[in-house]
């Protein structure tokens, strides 16, 4: 069976060919690695380059599944020119074929030998177009998620955080953030701290795009534990960049009563950088408060002292804390 699928791939007509792959993709992954050693990449590959979108869809099944689980075969497509058509195939106007594509590259890109050459070929503004696109809304929701992995894989390589910048990366995040979808919001967010952590100009960026600190402050209010931890560490990146300018801008938003929450019962990671956050928003008198957020600084200045004198906010009793977050919220 599998020297039949593999002459039929390498010397059978359409319809063979399209038989083979459909095949191929039923194999186990021990015979998907025999078969891949005897050529079939080239062919599936000059399938993806026709207008027969069941020959392309037959493909990319096949070749998806010769990825699985396999570095080997992953560097081969893309050694054997299976990104350049790939990325055709994911500018059609077939919906079932852009999805498949993009979970196609999404596997691609998790071998880190193929990421800056997926980048080479313009895959970051195509996927950033994707998403900032009418296309958005006409995807499925895994098809979305897949494009946020894919651009996340290729972040860290840090030689490609400029261009992700560059091509309004960090604007597009922005805008994913204030999306309802908690797994929307939490892989923009993640996304977004790998750029800004690692990048001055995506940090000053951020920070300065209007309405960025908002979503930030409601991702930490409203988000999944990971998505708090990635929203709290960003705003301590943008806060520890320039006091002076941002402090009062977070305590604008309200984000008090979300920190001191998160400085208990969030993850490590994000009790921890609550709590440096917390030390850094303190005695913001020249902020332009109204006479509401004036009261709220006065009441968040009692609340620290108040922490400090047990040592930490776990030592707070839970129904004092739940006092002091009802009131910063009112």
């Amino acid at each position: 069976m599998e020297e039949m699928v593999v002459e039929a791939l390498l010397f059978g007509d359409r319809q063979a060919q399209l038989l083979a792959a459909r095949q191929l993709a039923q194999f186990s992954n021990k015979q998907r690695h025999k078969i891949a050693e005897k050529g079939v990449v080239p062919p599936l590959i000059l399938m993806l380059s026709t207008n027969d979108c069941e020959v392309i869809e037959a493909a990319l099944f096949a070749l998806l599944s010769l990825a699985f689980r396999s570095e080997r075969n992953k560097t081969l497509i893309a050694k054997s020119g299976g990104i350049t058509v790939l990325l055709d195939v994911i500018q059609c106007e077939n919906k079932l074929l852009v999805e498949l594509g993009v979970a196609f590259l999404l596997t691609l890109s998790s071998c880190g030998s193929n990421k800056m050459e997926i980048a080479s070929f313009g895959a970051i503004p195509i996927l950033l177009e994707l998403l900032n696109s009418q296309s958005y809304n006409n995807m499925s929701f895994q098809a979305n998620l897949d494009i946020l992995s894919t651009l996340h894989n290729l972040s860290t390589c840090n030689q490609l955080i400029p261009s992700i910048v560059s091509y309004g990366g960090v604007a597009t995040l922005i805008r994913l953030i204030n999306l309802t979808s908690e797994l929307v919001m939490e892989k923009a967010v993640a996304l977004l701290e790998n750029l800004v952590s690692s990048s001055r100009i995506a940090l000053e960026e951020a920070a300065r795009t209007e309405g960025a600190i908002q979503c930030l402050v409601e991702a930490m209010e409203e988000g999944s534990r990971q998505c708090k931890e990635h929203a709290v560490a960003i705003l301590l990146l943008i806060c520890e960049s320039c006091r002076d300018r941002y402090r009062g801008m977070i305590l604008r938003e309200g984000a008090m009563a979300a920190l001191l929450q998160l400085s208990v019962d969030g993850t490590r990671r994000a009790r921890d950088k609550a709590k440096r956050l917390l030390l850094l928003l303190r005695d913001c008198s020249n902020c332009g408060q109204t006479t509401k957020q004036t009261k709220n600084i006065v009441l968040f200045e009692q609340i620290m002292r108040q922490i400090e004198q047990v040592g930490e906010p776990e030592g707070m009793s839970l129904a004092l804390l739940e006092e002091m977050i009802s009131k910063l919220r009112t």
